[in-house]
């Protein structure tokens, strides 16, 4: 997508030397800053400290990471080491894993002399395909906008979409999962408005959300979170759609803390909630989300501390809360399915739920 009008990915891959580049999103809105991955340390460390995040990207990151770690040592015991390393960075995306699992299957039965440029291609394979991937949920989503938009009062009125967290090309290698269907409809010329809620404590829709969507030209408002119950009791929103880091087989779905509560609104006043996923987000092997999914505690001093740009526009971290003030940081919470309107996915839209899921199941 786009940054100051010129097309970029969230991650790139640079052919010449074979090492990948990513945007630093710790830095921004403010900053937008490269940085440079060579080694299976960088790729682990970036996804860490979230210097890349979203359960796409992370996944698409690992494999290149996995690369790096076998151009340097091509053996089985560096090939586990790489990726016992990689999957404990972040336990709640399946993509992670998804990810170290498919390049670890390229690479098994290949000539250790040939491990690494299999690591390498299917590190690209995954970026293609993931690009794809998105495009896709984002015209089964597109849709689904178009027919809402056809039942308003007044059709010519802005169709008003919250979103929470960042579910965009940030996210993901490029398009987004909940955002593409943003983008597809308004580069479609459909009059739409995106409710950005802020997503605290790191702050995803208010950095990186509403970079996005001002990059691209849609029209958006920044909200708080608590907010969003509000606008949906005064029929100011006429969907939700967000994306998710985990999906249960039965319909489950993990996503940024904050989510759970924007479906209970959306579901209290009757207004369709969506989650767009890649099928490489459903883990198939859980069914009940809540007891399984695995939530990532964070750092307490992302919730005492707030960064941003100080009166001469230098980037510093200031205390919010009284000194020593103890805090939770669950980096995520788990919507029941039955919340969910439906999960829609390259392959189509589907309910949420083990039936549903089944039949998405057996197509694949």
């Amino acid at each position: 997508m786009n940054i100051h009008g010129q097309p970029h990915r969230s991650i790139e891959a640079a052919h010449a030397n074979r090492t990948a580049r990513i945007i630093d999103q710790t830095l921004l809105p403010h900053l937008v800053e490269w940085r440079e991955l060579e080694t299976l340390e960088d790729a682990a460390e970036a996804i860490q400290v979230m210097r890349v995040r979203g359960a796409p990207l992370i996944g698409a990151t690992a494999g290149f990471g996995m690369f790096f770690a076998l151009r340097d040592d091509p053996s089985d015991a560096a090939l586990q080491r790489a990726y016992d390393t990689l999957h404990a960075t972040r336990p709640t995306a399946v993509n992670l894993r998804w990810a170290l699992d498919r390049v670890k299957l390229a690479v098994w039965p290949v000539p250790a002399e040939k491990r690494a440029d299999a690591a390498w291609n299917e590190a690209l394979a995954i970026c293609e395909e993931d690009v794809q991937t998105n495009h896709a949920i984002g015209k089964h989503a597109l849709e689904l906008f178009r027919a809402i938009q056809a039942k308003k009062a007044d059709p010519a009125a802005p169709l008003n979409v919250m979103t929470h967290c960042n579910a965009g090309w940030l996210a993901c290698v490029d398009w987004g999962t909940a955002i593409s269907p943003i983008y597809q409809a308004h580069d479609a010329g459909m009059n739409i408005h995106v409710w950005v809620s802020e997503t605290r404590p790191r702050g995803q829709g208010a950095s990186l959300t509403a970079f996005e969507l001002r990059e691209h030209g849609v029209p958006h408002t920044l909200i708080v979170d608590n907010n969003a119950g509000h606008l949906l009791q005064r029929g100011l929103v006429d969907v939700v759609i967000v994306g998710t880091d985990r999906v249960t087989a039965q319909g489950d779905v993990a996503n940024k803390i904050g989510t759970y509560m924007k479906a209970l609104a959306a579901k209290a006043h009757d207004v369709p909630f969506y989650v767009a996923c890649p099928v490489s987000t459903i883990d198939w092997t859980l069914s009940d989300g809540i007891r399984d999914i695995p939530i990532e505690q964070r750092s307490a001093r992302e919730v005492t501390h707030m960064p941003g740009l100080n009166a001469e526009g230098r980037r510093e971290e200031v205390l919010i809360t009284p000194a020593g003030t103890q805090a939770r940081n669950d980096g995520f919470d788990v919507t029941p399915a039955h919340l969910v309107t439906a999960l829609v996915t390259e392959h189509g839209v589907f309910e949420a739920n083990g039936e549903e899921l089944a039949v998405l199941r057996a197509r694949l």
